[in-house]
């Protein structure tokens, strides 16, 4: 996925706890440690990697860890492209099953881009460092580590814990989500699931909010194209190819998408903004009115990260014109990309654009079909002890619902009816986010947070 962590508001006051040094790692640690090891080292990209390898290798510890056989299954749709799905049982279930989600696949990572190899796990300078420490390698680890300890207590759940590790979210050809949606239902049906696509936010060392993704965008490209008869470029003419396409492009950059919030996305202004200064809240809270103050409205316009969480964004991300230096261009075209909000038609967003560039020489080409997912209502049974586990841990540190701008598998879920939270207990530095990145890496320190924080959530949803 795109940014794992959602961008927090920061502020001064809402700093709490910088971290210190790991200490000697228990038995248990150890154990995640040697898990996350050997994930990291299974190259799992699309191109060349391995999926199967990553789930039989898992797999592996299930068995020797007393799982029974008939609770495991390695999943492949096509080759090198593994899922696995496992359970704890309950002895006698009185609830639903949760379903604990992570994705074994990475992005691509050339070796001569990295200053240390990419498949190689480190640890350097209080972190680990690897392709797939951040996304999302460290939860598949934490799943696997604390279902074998829970396995090895002998601990009794209340309801059956499914674990499922998957291919391509990434991207690829063979989605693992949805094939398990469509082909092994019975497997990973569940009260809800526990996802990336949220996470802890620090900076300068300091803990400021860990946050819970439950909603997110709607990813939908767009193709738009001008051809032209073109001729000699000693003999210009006024309708040039690339001067037309520009001048869409333009209208469409200097379009704001109306202001349309959600139950996630309120619930983010409410609380994240309001540990800022008492006139920067006011500002900021004015958003929620109706319509939005316009100082409100400019405040979040002045910012990325806000803007594109409180309305749908288009935006040209790549551009193609012309066949020779001498020549009149025969054809310019453009990919817009959307990212739609939560419960907007897409064909709106689309009709939108058309209308902007108004142009009927202009075509508009979907690149892709759009997924749109529901938001996951923020119930008490689910932030309760979100909120009572990161303040036992982190004292002073809010939890801060949020829509993600990017994309997870968990949009497939929510399609299917079964809520997704993104929630990992897991901080890292709002200002040098790795995911997808350079010498992507992880804090050690963060990643045993993560472990204890997901252990004691997945105990607080299963326990009598």
């Amino acid at each position: 996925m795109g940014h794992r962590l959602a961008c927090l508001v920061i502020s001064a006051s809402a700093l709490a706890n910088s971290t210190g040094v790991v200490a000697e790692l228990s038995n248990h640690e150890m154990l995640a440690r040697d898990i996350f090891r050997e994930l990291i080292e299974i190259n799992t990209t699309d191109s060349v990697g391995d999926n199967t390898a990553a789930a039989e290798a898992m797999a592996t510890r299930l068995l020797g860890a007393g799982f029974p056989e008939s609770d495991i299954h390695i999943l492949s749709p096509a080759p090198r492209k593994g899922n696995l799905v496992f359970r704890l049982r309950s002895p006698a279930p009185a609830l639903k099953p949760i379903l604990l989600l992570a994705h074994l696949d990475v992005v691509e990572a050339e070796p001569d881009d990295w200053s240390i190899p990419p498949f190689e796990f480190l640890e350097r300078d209080g972190y680990y460092y690897g392709r797939g420490t951040t996304d999302d390698k460290a939860m598949c680890a934490i799943w696997m580590a604390n279902m074998i300890r829970l396995k090895q207590q002998g601990y009794r759940p209340n309801r059956d814990i499914i674990v499922a590790l998957t291919a391509d979210e990434e991207g690829g050809p063979n989605n693992g989500v949805t094939y398990l949606l469509a082909e092994h239902f019975e497997l990973i049906e569940a009260a809800f699931v526990l996802n990336e696509g949220g996470g802890g936010a620090m900076q300068d060392g300091k803990r400021i909010a860990n946050s819970v993704q439950a909603a997110e965008k709607v990813y939908q490209s767009y193709e738009l194209s001008v051809t032209n008869p073109g001729g000699h470029s000693s003999l210009p003419r006024s309708d040039n190819a690339i001067y037309q396409l520009a001048k869409a492009l333009i209208r469409i950059s200097e379009h704001q998408f109306p202001i349309e919030l959600n139950e996630v996305t309120r619930a983010w202004v409410r609380q994240g903004f309001s540990a800022l200064p008492a006139r920067q809240t006011e500002i900021a809270q004015g958003i929620l009115e109706t319509p939005p103050s316009a100082q409100s409205v400019s405040f979040f316009e002045r910012v990325p990260a806000y803007n594109a969480r409180v309305r749908t964004t288009c935006v040209a991300t790549q551009l193609q014109a012309g066949h020779a230096e001498n020549a009149l261009p025969q054809r310019a075209t453009a990919t817009v990309n959307c990212r739609i909000l939560p419960g907007v038609p897409p064909e709106r967003v689309l009709q939108t654009l058309v209308s902007l560039v108004d142009d009927p020489q202009i075509s508009f080409t979907p690149m892709n079909d759009p997924t749109p997912s529901p938001a996951s209502p923020l119930t008490e049974e689910v932030m309760a002890p979100i909120q009572e586990i990161t303040e036992d841990l982190w004292p002073g540190v809010a939890v801060i619902p949020t829509m993600s701008t990017g994309a997870t598998d968990g949009l497939y879920f929510r399609n299917a009816g079964i809520p997704v939270y993104g929630v990992s207990g897991i901080f890292g530095d709002m200002n040098d986010v790795r995911a997808h990145g350079r010498d992507e890496r992880i804090l050690i320190e963060s990643f045993f947070d993560g472990l204890e924080f997901l252990d004691r959530l997945v105990r607080a949803h299963t326990s009598e």
